[in-house]
């Protein structure tokens, strides 16, 4: 059983995260997740890896892995909201797999809207990186997480204000 409830607000798992401690941004996908790391203090979001998809429990096993090897003292998943704000199934497959992750280890997790994340990174990587279309494919999940969880920290670092 966990300590967390298994969808915090951002500022209640601001409030449980430990001092010191690295939140991971997840861009949970059908074929891969993208990961992205905060710094310690909690300002700056940087792509991490992309972990290629397999099987939920190996996805879960090797996010575990990253997990304790990193520390990390909270997640930060993208949620695939609709146009309309709504949750779609892409949100509520996103949802399954963080309460699936929480039931094997017990940390907090919330969900951050990623709207426009992948197409908001895509085209920055066209027009101020000039990155080649096998270059984009390579990092873009990765860039994404780190697009949502740059947002969430802008927002609770708005949020002490």
């Amino acid at each position: 059983m966990t300590n967390f409830k298994t969808d915090m607000t951002p500022l209640e798992l601001k409030e449980q995260l430990s001092y010191g401690k690295a939140l991971l941004g997840l861009d949970f996908g059908e074929k891969t997740i993208g990961l992205a790391l905060s710094d310690l203090t909690l300002i700056i979001a940087s792509p991490y890896k992309t972990i290629k998809r397999t099987s939920i429990n190996k996805d879960i096993y090797e996010l575990i892995d990253v997990i304790k090897e990193l520390n990390i003292g909270g997640l930060v998943f993208g949620l695939p909201k609709m146009m309309s704000g709504l949750e779609g199934e892409r949100a509520a497959k996103t949802r399954k797999f963080a309460s699936r992750l929480q039931a094997k280890i017990d940390i907090p997790i919330t969900f951050w809207d990623e709207r426009f994340s992948s197409a908001a990174v895509e085209r920055i990587m066209i027009q101020e990186a000039d990155l080649s279309r096998k270059k984009r494919k390579k990092n873009i999940d990765k860039a994404a997480a780190a697009y949502i969880l740059q947002g969430f920290l802008d927002f609770i670092a708005l949020a002490k204000l």
